[in-house]
């Protein structure tokens, strides 16, 4: 039997004030319109938090050390593909969070945690539950939704 070889991503959870950051993706292919949070994929020889780091200078210029994030969820989703998603929270940063592929987000912008926008993308507004439930682990996609 073959071995499993699942992707792995990283999603930040950037919150301020109660408030959560928040993009909406633009001309990607996948799921544009919605609104998701600053992510990506791990790439080979990078740690979580190593890419975690990067993704958020590519896609909000902002500058986190990887020593300040922290998993705070990790979630196994299937979709079209499995996957390892881990959601980290970032206790400080520098820089103001600002577009930085134009060509990939069309809006970039704070939204209370409570109030979700309407078109979040459902494993995001789930993780995001989660993360304020205290849920550490979570599969989606499987017919098991907790």
């Amino acid at each position: 039997m073959p071995k499993n070889k699942l992707l792995t991503a990283v999603h930040l959870f950037l919150i301020k004030d109660n408030q959560i950051l928040m993009l909406r993706r633009f001309n990607t292919g996948y799921e544009d319109g919605n609104y998701s949070v600053v992510a990506g994929h791990v790439d080979p020889g990078e740690s979580v938090s190593q890419a975690m780091a990067r993704e958020a200078m590519e896609e909000a210029g902002i500058i986190i050390s990887p020593n300040s994030l922290e998993v705070v969820q990790v979630m196994n989703r299937k979709a079209q593909d499995e996957r390892i998603d881990f959601f980290l929270s970032a206790k400080a940063w520098k820089g103001e969070p600002r577009i930085m592929e134009k060509n990939k987000c069309d809006d970039l912008s704070w939204f209370d945690i409570n109030l979700l926008p309407e078109n979040t993308i459902p494993y995001i507004k789930k993780a995001i539950r989660n993360y304020q439930d205290r849920f550490f682990y979570c599969e989606f996609g499987w017919g098991r939704q907790g």
